[in-house]
């Protein structure tokens, strides 16, 4: 389709995991730039594969990957698996990152983060390296910041529900729900009982040096939100950006009647049915660093917590 060729990748973390992905590119001696997309907790690459293919016929070389632990990364077994979701951005982030870089492709490296995905990459040592992001949804599911009208059923879903199961079975058995890819023990539970800050689920003595790695990242970030995501609430999305305390940081807060439709949620922007909207006006700040949505952009809010 479009010249465009869809290349089974395997990708080697510094721990010795190795993850599943696919490299997306037209004529390699015309690509433009570079793009890692980060997938949300428990949605597999695959998902994002047709907006990826979309990115390649626009120029650009795309990674596409599964975190160790979902789809085509995940192992025999589960069970009792304790894989963080500092894991997926310190351990397999860095691993797609490492591998765009030695494409040696000119143009920038830029990341596609959605919600957890969009967080990650300030766990990665590399994270200098990124010249530009975009993230759709981005925070790491504290529950205090979940939209008002949906908090309690989230709540009860995310926080009581999940932690249960996962105890139960060692895992969280998210495909039986039809709720989620199944997650791993470590990633369900800090989602589960993650607080305010980030770097509380981790020893004190490592606390310092991760806020300071997320400082690391300079790269230009432009943050969507949309107005009827339950998850992914204005603050939420501020109290992540936060991290990225040397970034240029702009918030834009979307809502569906701006792409002609009645909702969208969470989930919705990566499908296909909003190639003609949101996908086509996201390659404004991919290609020339512009953000498409100016009517948009929303004040920051104050930092959310105290930065440790």
């Amino acid at each position: 389709m479009n010249g465009i060729r869809s290349d089974a990748i395997e990708l080697t973390c510094r721990d010795g995991v190795v993850l599943r992905g696919h490299l997306w590119q037209g004529d390699a001696a015309s690509v433009i730039g570079s793009v890692i997309i980060n997938p949300a907790t428990g949605v597999a690459a695959r998902y994002y594969h047709r907006y990826a293919r979309f990115l390649a016929e626009a120029g650009f070389s795309v990674v596409t990957y599964d975190y160790r632990g979902i789809g085509g990364s995940r192992p025999p077994t589960l069970r009792g698996c304790r894989y963080r979701w500092r894991d997926w951005g310190e351990q397999d982030f860095d691993a797609a990152l490492g591998f765009a870089l030695a494409q040696g492709r000119s143009g920038p490296l830029q990341v596609v983060g959605h919600s957890i995905g969009g967080f990650l990459p300030g766990f990665s040592p590399q994270a200098h390296r990124i010249d530009r992001m975009l993230t759709v949804g981005a925070q790491y599911a504290y529950w205090r910041d979940y939209a008002e009208l949906h908090r309690k059923k989230l709540f009860w879903k995310w926080h009581v529900v999940m932690p249960a199961l996962t105890l139960a079975f060692g895992y969280f058995p998210g495909q039986r729900l039809g709720w989620l890819e199944d997650l791993p023990r470590g990633v369900a539970n800090e989602w589960s009982f993650r607080g305010r800050r980030m770097e509380g689920s981790y020893p004190q003595h490592e606390r310092i040096d991760l806020v300071a790695r997320f400082a690391t990242l300079t790269a230009a970030i432009l943050a969507v939100g949309l107005s009827d995501d339950p998850i992914a609430s204005p603050r939420a999305i501020d109290r992540t950006l936060d991290y990225y305390q040397a970034a240029d940081r702009t918030h834009v807060l979307l809502t569906p009647h701006d792409f002609g439709f009645q909702a969208i949620g969470h989930f919705g922007l990566f499908h296909e049915r909003h190639r003609p909207g949101f996908w086509t006006q996201s390659l404004d700040w991919l290609l020339h660093g512009r953000n498409p949505w100016p009517f948009a952009e929303i004040p920051r809010l104050e930092t959310v917590e105290p930065l440790v």
